[in-house]
């Protein structure tokens, strides 16, 4: 977190384009000692420190951040990762003021490289056909990277801000499908790049964060995708869950008694067929 604070300091024009600077202690075991004395010693900035309650998870972590600021655009980053490039600021602000989409951006994805090897990241390329858009500078799309995005306030004021049930994982999905139902565009830019402390050789989920990706995602497809995805996205989940955790049976039961439970907790509101066209268009994956 510390350095990241520091790179943000020494961007382009960090003085005049950034109204305001989150920083989140989301219930943290790690010594934030350094972090609130570089918070305190850099006045220049408008750095802002927050203790979290408790461990709100990730959904909940970015909605208390979201009350705290005021800015138009916010700007979401992991605490393990910097930006590249000094104007990625100078090169955000232009890719929202630039009409190259037939729909308004509601949000833009980075691009992600491991901070290491400088290798892009495989699963922060906001879409599945990672072969066929790897090499694009710019296009648009139906997710988004959680910890490398910027998103416009006035949609998340419009269209609500991330589900607080969802403790962890596919939070992104949730509002994705609403922003794209209210006629906005997701866009992927290079222009802006983080650089990702994770290992190239990724981190395996614990069973029980794979279990809430698995229900999360199918709850995602009961809210807003026709009944087949649903299906589709529960039973396929389900055998990635058994694959990645060696056939976990006690989790693997209370993940299906939790899909089983969905359709009588979870209210029905699909997108509507501007949105399919949308989805389509951006050769979405929609079947898990």
């Amino acid at each position: 977190m510390l350095e990241l604070l520091q790179n943000i300091s020494g961007l382009d024009h960090a003085d005049t384009l950034l109204e305001e600077v989150i920083v989140v202690n989301n219930a943290s075991t790690e010594d934030y000692t350094a972090v609130k004395k570089f918070v305190n010693d850099n006045r220049q900035l408008p750095f802002r420190y927050f203790d979290a309650p408790e461990n709100l998870g990730v959904a909940k972590g970015r909605n208390y951040a979201l009350k705290k600021g005021t800015a138009p655009i916010v700007i979401m980053l992991d605490d393990d990762a910097v930006l590249q490039n000094k104007d990625c600021l100078v090169n955000l602000v232009s890719e929202f003021d630039t009409k190259n989409t037939e729909r308004v951006k509601a949000i833009v994805s980075f691009k992600v490289l491991y901070y290491d090897t400088l290798a892009m990241q495989v699963n922060a390329l906001p879409h599945k056909r990672f072969a066929e858009f790897k090499d694009q500078s710019f296009f648009e799309t139906y997710f988004y990277a959680g910890g490398a995005h910027a998103v416009k306030r006035e949609v998340i004021e419009q269209l609500g801000s991330y589900p607080d049930d969802f403790f962890y994982g596919m939070e992104e999905y949730d509002l994705s499908y609403r922003i794209i139902n209210a006629g906005y565009s997701i866009v992927y830019s290079d222009k802006i790049v983080m650089l990702h402390k994770e290992s190239p050789l990724g981190r395996k989920p614990k069973n029980e964060k794979l279990r809430m990706m698995w229900v999360n995602k199918t709850k995602v497809a009961y809210r807003y995708l026709p009944k087949r995805y649903f299906y589709s996205t529960a039973l396929m989940w389900s055998l990635q869950y058994l694959k990645i955790t060696g056939f976990n049976l006690p989790g693997f039961f209370k993940g299906w008694m939790e899909v089983f439970s969905i359709p009588g907790k979870e209210k029905r509101t699909p997108v509507n067929a501007a949105a399919i066209g949308y989805l389509r268009k951006v050769k979405a994956r929609l079947w898990y």
